[in-house]
């Protein structure tokens, strides 16, 4: 009796989900699906700009998720991502090494590197911009051919 109770009780917690570990800032397991269709609502969606540096071309965004990381806990506010794709064939380019440093517009100061995570057509990373100002956003990158470039943007939070 007592060996089929512990038997049925490990089957019938080997069927149960696994409990999700805690969740890093940049850990995009649990919301991937929200960016995206974040990225296709033009309403949360800003967009950075372009530039073309050595000819490859980055796309720049940053959507606001602000609302969705709060009801997470989380205090990040915002997702910046990067599109990268060559000038002369137009193909995207997915694969490489891509971080961002952050200047505060109060300080003028860069913050830490970020790294930037492989998400399919861009790479990204949650983000916080706790103040107004104009933030810059040096993106440094070492992409599929090998050679480093850098890109910048700008965005003012109002």
């Amino acid at each position: 009796m007592k060996r089929t109770l512990i038997t049925s009780a490990i089957l019938a917690l080997l069927s149960l989900p696994a409990a999700a570990p805690a969740q890093s800032a940049n850990d995009h397991s649990g919301h991937a699906m929200d960016h995206g269709s974040m990225a296709m609502n033009p309403a949360k969606t800003i967009m950075l700009g372009e530039q073309t540096v050595e000819g490859i071309k980055g796309m720049a965004h940053l959507n606001d998720v602000g609302a969705m990381m709060a009801q997470m806990g989380q205090k990040e506010n915002y997702h910046f991502m990067i599109m990268f794709s060559d000038v002369k064939t137009g193909a995207a380019i997915e694969q490489g090494t891509v971080a961002v440093k952050i200047i505060d517009p109060k300080t003028s100061q860069p913050g830490e590197a970020i790294a930037l995570m492989g998400m399919g057509n861009h790479f990204g990373a949650d983000i916080v911009l706790p103040a107004k100002g104009e933030y810059h956003f040096q993106v440094g990158s070492k992409l599929s051919d090998g050679t480093k470039r850098q890109f910048t943007f700008h965005y003012t939070v109002q």
